[in-house]
Formats: C-alpha cells, sequence, structure tokens
C-alpha cells in the first residue's frame, strides 16, 4: 500500500508521526554515522543512487535523511510504511521540515563521528541540528564522482563494524520498532537465520518468528511469543480455554494498552501461552468491548 506525501501537511500524517517517535528510540552501531539523501525507488536500496553509495558505505551504521519521516536507518528501510511512501524529490525543505529531521538526526548521532553526502534540504536540516560533522558532497551532487571520491576516501579514516554486530543490530532494531522500547530483547545472542527472502529467525533449534521482507516486520511463532510474555510486551489476557483460531473481545480479560490494530500479539491465560496472532482492535478496546473479534490467531497450542 503506498503512502502518498504530496505536501508540507504530510509532516502530520498519522504515519509519518508515529515513525518519527519510534526513531527517537533507535541507537547506531559502531562510531561513525554515514548521512545519505532518500530516492524516489523504495526501498532505497533498490535506487541506482543507493546501490552507488552501498559499494561505499556498508560497512558503517547508515542512515538516510528523509522527510516527512525525518531519518531512516538503513537496517529499517524495508519496513511499512517508509518501504512504499511517495514524495517529490525536489530538495526544497520548509522550516517545519527542516526542524523535525534535524532534531532527529541530533539525537541519533549524538557522541557519533558523522559524515555527510547531502545538499539543499537534507544538509540544511544537519547544519541546524549539528555542530560537527563532515560534508563530502561537491556541487549540490552526492551521486558526482568527485563526491563519492571524497566519500571513499573520508571512510577510510574511519572503523567498520563487525558484519556478525551489524546482522544482530538489523535484528534487534527492527524488534525494537515493533515491539517499543525493550522489544530489542527479543532477539538472543545465539540467534540464527534462514532464508533467501523471508527470513526465519532461530534460537536453540526453535523458531521465534519470520522476518517478512515485504513489510520488514516479525511475524510471531509460539516461542516468540514465549519471549513476548516474558518481557510483558503485546499481552493479551483471556479467561477461557482456545479451541478456535479467533479471540473475541468478551472473552479479553486484559490486554496492554499500546497495541494496535494489525500488531503481533501473544494470547496468554495463567500466565501460559495459549497462542499467537494479529491484533484486530486496540488494546484498549478489547477491554472495553462486549462483541467482536479482538484477535486473530495465526499459531496456537493444541
Amino acid at each position: 500500500m503506498k503512502v502518498i506525501c504530496s505536501s508540507e501537511e504530510s509532516l502530520y500524517r498519522p504515519e509519518a508521526v508515529r515513525w518519527r517517535q519510534r526513531m527517537e528510540m533507535m541507537e547506531p552501531l559502531g562510531d561513525t554515522v554515514v548521512l545519505l539523501p532518500c530516492s524516489m525507488k523504495k526501498p532505497y536500496s533498490n535506487s541506482k543512487s543507493h546501490q552507488k553509495f552501498r559499494k561505499l558505505t556498508r560497512s558503517y551504521q547508515e542512515l538516510i535523511v528523509t522527510s516527512p519521516f525525518g531519518i531512516c536507518p538503513r537496517e529499517l528501510e524495508n519496513t511499512f510504511p517508509i518501504q512504499s511512501y511517495d514524495v517529490s524529490t525536489t530538495g526544497s525543505w520548509s522550516g517545519d521540515e527542516i526542524e523535525e529531521t534535524g532534531k532527529l538526526i541530533a539525537k541519533y548521532c549524538q557522541g557519533k563521528n558523522i559524515v555527510a553526502n547531502l545538499a539543499g534540504g537534507y544538509l540544511e536540516s544537519c547544519e541546524a541540528y549539528v555542530d560537527d560533522f563532515v560534508n563530502v558532497c561537491v556541487d549540490e551532487r552526492p551521486t558526482s564522482p568527485d563526491s563519492l571520491y571524497n566519500l571513499r576516501m573520508e571512510l577510510k579514516n574511519h572503523q567498520k563494524v563487525n558484519r556478525r554486530e551489524k546482522t544482530l543490530h538489523e535484528l534487534r532494531s527492527i524488534a525494537k520498532f515493533q515491539f517499543g522500547e525493550t522489544g530489542d530483547k527479543f532477539i538472543p545472542d545465539n540467534v540464527k537465520t534462514k532464508g533467501m527472502y523471508h527470513k526465519r529467525i532461530l534460537s536453540d533449534g526453535k523458531q521465534l518468528a519470520l522476518l517478512n521482507k515485504d513489510y520488514g516486520l516479525y511475524r510471531l511463532n509460539l516461542p516468540g511469543g514465549e519471549i513476548l510474555k516474558d518481557l510483558n510486551i503485546n499481552v493479551v489476557k483471556v479467561d477461557f480455554e482456545l479451541a478456535t483460531n479467533t479471540v473475541f473481545a468478551p472473552g479479553i480479560v486484559e490486554a496492554s494498552h499500546n497495541i494496535v490494530p494489525n500488531d503481533e500479539v501473544v494470547v496468554v491465560r495463567d500466565d501460559t501461552v495459549l497462542g499467537v496472532g494479529k491484533a484486530v482492535m486496540t488494546g484498549r478496546e478489547m477491554e472495553e468491548c462486549g462483541n467482536g473479534i479482538g484477535v486473530k490467531i495465526k499459531h496456537r497450542v493444541k
């Protein structure tokens, strides 16, 4: 589904506001952050410009600067809605766009070395809120041979990040984005991934979840539900035995208030996981409604 962002008012779309709120929880990996402009094509890695950038920057923490969403760490570029929004990339930004984006850049990059390859409004947002950074862009053309050469030479002065650490950081960043502040604990140190496109997330031989690359989010399996229950994240408590793949609101005793429709949730009775699935209502609606479907179950204990 395309998210159309055709005017300055798009800065206040619920999807954009919620994205920027979640970006405030994100943390970079390593000592250096590379700032890059967004592209028309999504995900960004599929664009010609980012294919040029990635040849030089893939071993560092990459941060894409964009409006109206502010920033996007490379590891989150496949998540909805950042993987499907449509916006004109004129490079001319309003004061509000510069402010919202600049604040996020400053918070995300605090205490890190910053290497920027930016021009126009992208650069203005950085200049307005960051005191110390190196911009390698020449003639306002980030993809020019001179800009790319400067980027290559500058990055030689910075330490690369370990590949295993980068993978672990990516998985945990997605979990934090999806499940909230403590969501990174969903991914254990011994995690393994399998799959060419969609990734099976494994730990001790058990599948915790499936990372759906079309939406960039996890789809829970029962062992993953056990972890969420222990973390008290997206928990729906019921007072009956689960015999079908539908949980109706009247049987729900309690639900995490941060749950919104389409969130992955774990259904629990007496501290025992009964199943995992997708929320149809918000957590508050599950507690208050006298009818309707609260959760559609995908996997349940039989």
